[in-house]
């Protein structure tokens, strides 16, 4: 069975009265299936009127459920938003731009998900909606919990991911490794939004990394230790790393993730610094 609501209200009420798996873009569905099982219903959510839709105020960016790695290419976005806009260019090719979405990335909960370090950088948040709890909201580092694995709700949709302002002169930049340059499953990628002064010294830096455990994390620790530095003065220590857990596997092991990522992480700084 596959159904198509075209309003909020309508899919809300298919997913209380029943359990579909939930697709938008769908590209990702499949290929994550149990061997030999098969839902049998789907509900699409991609024409739920303004999930495609992306806009912006002075309180947020509201980035729809059913917004697609093209829409976010293309819209009119701060620059702060330019490593979200380098991840959805390297989330498979062109086609699966065309289909994929934020939601449903965020929904998979895949380590190697390539637009959640920009996101974790952007201190973005999930809007989720049920019929019987209404609409709540909470941090990206909060919904996604581990591999495969989320806060969500058997009768809740995501809605949105909605990020706060930033400020207007913040720059960012993603960088990812894999084993070739597109069509890849990332090694490593790290984000990275800078503010600098007036004197060139960092104000304000997120840092955030992704393929290097469960799930993708902020270093907060290492954007304390940057704060009034110039980018030039980026040194990351092994201490900054803690929080990650890089995994031994056939695209590299942990001590390798660990020594790419600190190269990434000041490109990511210094590309950041340079917008």
């Amino acid at each position: 069975m596959y159904s198509q609501p075209l309003d909020l209200e309508e899919a809300l009420l298919v997913l209380k009265n029943s359990n579909p798996k939930v697709i938008a873009g769908g590209t990702d569905v499949y290929p994550s299936l149990k061997s030999g099982f098969c839902p049998s219903e789907f509900m699409d959510v991609s024409r739920i009127c303004g999930f495609k839709e992306i806009s912006q105020d002075e309180q947020e960016v509201r980035l729809g459920a059913a917004a697609t790695w093209s829409d976010i290419v293309n819209a009119d976005l701060p620059a702060a938003f330019d490593a979200l806009k380098q991840a959805a260019r390297k989330v498979g090719g062109i086609q699966i731009q065309n289909a994929g979405t934020i939601a449903g990335n965020i929904c998979n909960a895949s380590p190697a998900a390539d637009g959640v370090p920009p996101l974790l950088a952007l201190d973005a948040k999930v809007e989720l909606c049920s019929q019987d709890t209404g609409t709540r909201v909470l941090p990206l580092n909060e919904f996604i919990t581990g591999v495969r694995q989320t806060v969500l709700k058997p009768d809740e949709l995501v809605s949105a991911v909605l990020i706060p302002p930033s400020p207007i002169s913040m720059g960012s930049a993603f960088e990812k490794l894999g084993s070739r340059r597109y069509l890849v499953i990332s090694i490593t990628m790290t984000a990275a939004n800078v503010l600098l002064g007036q004197d060139g010294r960092i104000e304000d830096v997120r840092i955030a990394v992704g393929s290097c455990s469960a799930v993708s994390q902020r270093l907060y620790a290492l954007e304390e230790d940057l704060k009034g530095k110039t980018p030039q003065d980026v040194v990351v220590k092994a201490e900054h790393l803690a929080p990650l857990s890089p995994i031994d596997d056939v695209r590299g092991s942990g001590t390798y993730r660990l020594a790419a990522v600190q190269e990434q992480i000041q490109r990511a700084v210094m590309g950041a610094s340079r917008r």
